[in-house]
């Protein structure tokens, strides 16, 4: 027997000597254990309807269906800002998108506006 496997035997002796002296034993099966409850079967049944109509408390948001709000904007501006929006080639942009987050220099959103500007007259002109 060469040194690594008197090493590892005696390892193995000391991990099954320190295991029984741990008292290691496996769990004893106590079978079925009996349902014990005070309620009777009239609240159980109660408590099942009020649960059902509460709903599922542990649902995400999008599972509850329409969730009704109040705005304080008339339909006319809505619409306006919608139409707005869509119009806008650029509105959808992510810079999450783009490589190490940066928004190609083709894709920035302008910073002058493309309105026309009211000019001087002609005459005023150098």
């Amino acid at each position: 027997m060469n040194n690594k496997q008197r090493i590892a035997a005696s390892a193995l002796a000391t991990a099954f000597a320190m295991l029984g002296a741990a008292g290691a034993h496996a769990e004893a099966y106590e079978g079925v254990q009996p349902l014990t409850s005070s309620a009777s079967r009239s609240d159980v049944k109660a408590e099942a309807v009020a649960a059902t109509r509460e709903g599922n408390r542990y649902s995400d948001a999008a599972a509850e269906g329409a969730v009704t709000f109040s705005s304080t904007l008339d339909r006319a501006t809505v619409r306006e800002q919608a139409v707005a929006a869509a119009n806008n080639p650029l509105q959808s942009l992510d810079r999450r998108a783009f490589y190490r987050d940066e928004v190609p220099a083709a894709y920035r959103k302008p910073s002058v506006s493309f309105t026309r500007q009211a000019s001087l007259p002609s005459t005023a002109r150098p």
